[in-house]
């Protein structure tokens, strides 16, 4: 660390500065900064103007100064030393409260435009597919919403306003100081490259271990996420894994401190010199303009007050060189927004797209193939990617061949095709790893096929708005997850303008009301971060119950009593039977009942719909499938036909 921070300091300015390439800030992105505090101009325009008025009342008191000295005192005039000394007790306090005020409209534009950011930060990462989520760490995520937009905030609250402040300050010290002197002013102005110069290339170096440090940041973030939810620490104590946990913790915890280090010591190694510079500047200009007063050339007062500008000067330019590279270090806050925003959408809505209304509930795959390689990682990987490393990667997934691409890919589901007729209770079977779950999570459009297309009511569901089609359909998933809330507001997720009535008769229908009755705050009991107060079967039910409470015409069941006890099951089947009868329902099923039910029964198997049978006015789809003696003749043969002795023993106990 000390190595770079000391006599090797710019050589690995130098060469990080290649490795740069001279990146800058360019004006696009400026622009793009100034899109999000536009709507707040007005009140931009009003911290401009404090900020004018308070740098011109702190240039006035070096000149009381001169006055005092001058005038005042060698004088003997009482009375003008009165109102110097009054002046320079007012100027300090209209400053002070002026500085409330541009607190106050500073404070208002950051806040409103940190939460204007992380809004539509949220809204888009709401809307990318499910593949980006399943790529993607949720603790880098929150990193993303939280500390690069308050780095951004930084940027406009403190930054701008320091860059903009010292520029005036700087103009103006100037202007006045040509005014008294011009020589000790041209002399002062020869050192002002030596401020400049090494801000623009710190800057840079600084910006990208700024970017580093952020990245380090995430990943941190990403791994105390992973080790404090429920799930992860219920995973490190069940396997002992605790002083793992804490390890690779640790490993994060280091390199962001070693950047944070390093980050410091290219910082103080600078400010060192800036501070160098100044002292140098002063003792010439003090040394020089003592010659003038001995000579006669002009008075003490002015060198004083001469002294105090030049302070001014320096102090704001030592601030600009600063500002400069907290500016780059902020916008990198800001472009890793950008990224996130720039994501492209996988799936989304087309121009006016069609508005389900009435859904009767026909659906259609038609030669449907689906590949979770096929389509990358929902656009995850370009995450922490610079433009120039976007291209780079585009350019070599352009290089690619066509057919390593389509042979390196493993499909999920491939040429599915099968029609459902509105109200028609469909089974999906198959062993584990067929692509039943696939094809459930392809209807309500989490995925986009790779290949063909699906339809409800005659509608390609690409032409469907996803909010309607969300509407339409209800699904239970094999991993149920509830909020950190009450049992209330978890089931009113569904229907928010639901009566405690519908929420209650919603709920005997999953049979859970007696159990919700029992607990000592019924419906207001909070369940707990995803719902671990509850059982596994509670959970369940309570998932089944919200979707009863949805009422949607289309209802996708995958594996939704897998986790209920047997007993359970049975009393929850009646139920789920009733809120089927009269709706389009696919189930991947494990219970023969259900199956026997079922107007389709599809068998799949590696990805592929093998068999298929529908029920006719003689023969259900199950006789029909057994008489072919396939996959399905023998899932009877060595599962189904177990289930009802199963069954029969449950409603025995």
């Amino acid at each position: 660390m000390m190595g770079r921070g000391g006599r090797g300091w710019w050589l690995y300015i130098s060469r990080d500065e290649d490795k740069l390439g001279g990146r800058q800030i360019n004006r696009a992105l400026m622009r793009r900064i100034w899109y999000y505090a536009r709507p707040y101009r007005f009140k931009v325009l009003g911290l401009l103007c404090t900020i004018l008025i308070i740098t011109g009342l702190s240039l006035i008191p070096p000149l009381l100064y001169r006055e005092l000295i001058d005038n005042a005192l060698l004088n003997g005039d009482v009375q003008l030393l009165n109102m110097l000394a009054l002046g320079m007790v007012l100027i300090p306090i209209i400053n002070a409260l002026i500085g409330a005020g541009q607190r106050y409209l500073s404070a208002t534009i950051g806040e409103s435009l940190i939460a204007d950011l992380r809004n539509e930060l949220f809204a888009h990462l709401q809307k990318m597919s499910l593949r980006f989520f399943t790529h993607t760490k949720t603790g880098e995520l929150m990193s993303r919403l939280n500390s690069d937009v308050v780095g951004a905030q930084n940027a406009v609250t403190n930054t701008f306003i320091s860059i903009i402040t010292n520029i005036v300050t700087v103009t103006a010290t100037l202007a006045i100081m040509f005014t008294l002197e011009w020589r000790l002013t041209l002399m002062s102005i020869v050192l002002v490259p030596l401020f400049i110069i090494p801000a623009r290339r710190v800057g840079r170096v600084m910006r990208d271990v700024r970017r580093e440090s952020m990245d380090l940041n995430a990943k941190m973030n990403g791994a105390l996420n992973e080790g404090l939810n429920v799930d992860g620490a219920l995973l490190a104590k069940l396997f002992g894994r605790q002083a793992d946990e804490e390890a690779r913790l640790e490993k994060h915890s280091r390199a962001v401190a070693d950047v944070g280090v390093r980050y410091a010591m290219i910082g103080r190694w600078f400010f060192l010199m800036l501070g160098l510079v100044s002292a140098v500047g002063v003792a010439l200009v003090f040394w020089m303009g003592g010659h003038y007063v001995l000579q006669g050339a002009f008075t003490i007062g002015t060198l004083v007050a001469f002294g105090r500008y030049l302070t001014d000067l320096y102090g704001p330019l030592s601030a600009m060189s600063n500002a400069h590279i907290e500016f780059s270090t902020s916008v990198v806050s800001f472009e890793r927004v950008f990224e996130v925003l720039d994501l492209p959408l996988e799936i989304e809505d087309m121009p006016n797209p069609v508005q389900l209304q009435e859904v009767s509930g026909a659906v259609r795959f038609d030669e449907v193939s689906f590949s979770y390689t096929e389509g990358g990682d929902g656009g995850a990987s370009l995450l922490g990617l610079t433009a120039d490393g976007r291209r780079k990667l585009k350019e070599i997934e352009e290089k690619e061949s066509n057919a390593v691409r389509v042979s390196s890919r493993r499909m999920a589901v491939e040429g599915i095709s099968f029609d459902i007729k509105p109200g028609q209770l469909v089974a999906l079977v198959g062993p584990s790893g067929a692509g039943k779950t696939t094809i459930t999570y392809l209807l309500p459009r989490l995925y986009d096929p790779t290949a063909g297309r699906i339809c409800i009511d005659g509608y390609d569901l690409r032409e469907v708005s996803q909010l309607s089609l969300a509407h339409a359909i209800g699904m239970v998933t094999q991993q149920t997850y509830l909020f950190h809330d009450t049992i209330k507001a978890n089931l009113m997720y569904a229907r928010p303008d639901a009566t405690l009535a519908q929420v209650e008769s919603a709920c005997r229908a999953a049979n859970i009301h007696d159990m919700i009755e029992s607990l000592p705050k019924g419906y207001d009991t909070v369940v707990g971060e995803r719902g671990y107060r509850l059982s596994g079967g509670e959970k369940q039910r309570l998932a089944i119950a919200r979707v009863i409470l949805k009422d949607p015409q289309i209802l996708v069941l995958d594996e939704a009593t897998s986790s209920l006890d047997s007993k359970s099951e049975a009393l929850i089947q009646d139920a789920l039977e009733g809120i089927m009868k009269n709706r389009t329902s696919i189930v991947i099923a494990h219970r023969l009942s259900t199956i026997l039910a079922a107007d389709v029964i599809l068998v799949m198997s590696d990805g592929r719909l093998v068999e298929q049978g529908h029920r006719t006015e003689t023969q259900s789809a199950h006789e029909i499938l057994l008489t072919e003696g396939g996959l399905y003749a023998n899932l009877y043969q060595t599962q189904f036909r177990m289930l009802p002795q199963m069954e029969k023993r449950v409603v025995r106990e």
